[in-house]
C-alpha cells in the first residue's frame, strides 16, 4: 500500500512527544530506564502460581519459519553425528565418548527478537538524536547490545485481542487502536499501570504453523496496532518501556490512514525509546490467562548480546 498523500512522516510526527535527552545525551536504553529495581520487584510480586511460559517461536522447522519476505528462515546443518565416527571423519574420545555438533545460520531478526533502538529512523536521526550515519557498517549507537546487557524485567500485562474479538487469530489488514486496547483490558478485568510491559496477542504468528504458507504470506499484511496521536501520547504518559507482539512487525504492516510503513516504530521506538519485541508465541499463555483470569505476571527477557546489531534473538519467559 503506497503512501497516497504528500504528507511525510516528519510532518505527521512534528508535534509528537520525544524522550530524547531524558536520560542523558549518551543514552541507548530509552524507556527501559523505567525498569529499575523497584519495577523488577513489582514484576516478581505479580507471580503467584509459579507457572512458567516461554514465548519463543521455533526456528529451523520442517515447514520453514515465519519471517518477513525479505529474509529467509534459519538453516541448521549437522557437522558431527554418529556417521562421523562410522566413516572415521572423527576420532572417538579417549575413554570411548562420542558427540554430536551442528551449525546454525539465521537473520538476527529471523525469530522471536528484540529491536535495538536504532533499528528504524527518519530525517537521518535515530533514537536520542544520534545521526543515521552511526548505522553505517553496524550500529555504533543504540544497537541491540545495550538491551541485552540491560535485560528486561518487570510486570507484564497480556492484552488478548484475538480472544477479545472472539477469533482464533486476527485477519490480515485487521487493525486495533488505543480504545480497543483499553476495552480489552477492561473486559479482562486488568488495570494497566505505569511502566507495565505490554504484550498483545493476535494469534498471527502461531497460525503460520497450521496454514498454507502461500496463503499466509500472500498478500502479505499482518494485523496490528495502528497509529493515532492519542495512542502515542498514552505510551508517553504511561511510560511504557516495552511492547511485545506475536506479529513480525509489532504494528499493522501498512497504516490504512496514510500508507506509511513502520510508523509506530518511528513514533514509539525512534521518538520515545520504547523497545520492541516481535514474533513471539502467546497462544499457550493466552489460554492459561483465560482459564484463571490472571493477565499480569513477571516478564523477563534478555536478547543475545550481538555488538552493533539492529536486532537479536530472544526466548522471553513469563512466570504467573
Amino acid at each position: 500500500m503506497p503512501n497516497d498523500s504528500d504528507l511525510t512522516m516528519s510532518e505527521l510526527l512534528k508535534d509528537a512527544p520525544k524522550n530524547w535527552g531524558r536520560w542523558g545525551e549518551d543514552d541507548e536504553f530509552g524507556a527501559l530506564n523505567f525498569l529499575d529495581a523497584s519495577e523488577a520487584l513489582r514484576g516478581v510480586a505479580s507471580a503467584h502460581s509459579g507457572k512458567v511460559f516461554t514465548l519463543q517461536t521455533p526456528v529451523g522447522t520442517d515447514k520453514g519459519d515465519p519471517v518477513t519476505l525479505s529474509r529467509h528462515g534459519a538453516i541448521r546443518r549437522q557437522t558431527v553425528d554418529v556417521n562421523s565416527f562410522r566413516t572415521g571423519d572423527r576420532d572417538i574420545n579417549p575413554g570411548g565418548s562420542k558427540w554430536a555438533d551442528d551449525y546454525f545460520e539465521m537473520f538476527c531478526q529471523g525469530t522471536s527478537q528484540y529491536d535495538g533502538l536504532g533499528h528504524v529512523w527518519y530525517d537521518e536521526q535515530i533514537y536520542n538524536g544520534y545521526s543515521a550515519e552511526t548505522t553505517a557498517g553496524g550500529l555504533s549507537k543504540a544497537s541491540v547490545a545495550p538491551v541485552g546487557r540491560h535485560g528486561i524485567v518487570g510486570r507484564g500485562v497480556l492484552l488478548d485481542m484475538a480472544r477479545y474479538r472472539d477469533k482464533e487469530y486476527l485477519d490480515r489488514f485487521e487493525t486495533f487502536g488505543l480504545d480497543d486496547l483499553l476495552e480489552c483490558a477492561k473486559e479482562q478485568g486488568v488495570q494497566i499501570e505505569k511502566h507495565d510491559i505490554i504484550l498483545i496477542r493476535t494469534g498471527w504468528i502461531p497460525s503460520y504453523f497450521h496454514r498454507d504458507p502461500e496463503e499466509y504470506f500472500h498478500p502479505f499484511s499482518e494485523p496490528g496496532l495502528v497509529y493515532s496521536k492519542e495512542l502515542v501520547e498514552w505510551f508517553h504518559d504511561m511510560e511504557i518501556p516495552n511492547l511485545v507482539t506475536d506479529t513480525m512487525g509489532n504494528e499493522i504492516t501498512f497504516d490504512p490512514n496514510n500508507g506509511f510503513k513502520l510508523l509506530l516504530h518511528a513514533a514509539l521506538m525512534r521518538n520515545l525509546g520504547v523497545t520492541m519485541c516481535e514474533l513471539v508465541m502467546m497462544d499457550e499463555l493466552g489460554d492459561d490467562c483465560a482459564k484463571d483470569g490472571q493477565y499480569t505476571f513477571l516478564y523477563a527477557a534478555a536478547p543475545i548480546v550481538i555488538e552493533k546489531a539492529s536486532g537479536s534473538p530472544v526466548n522471553p519467559i513469563v512466570v504467573k
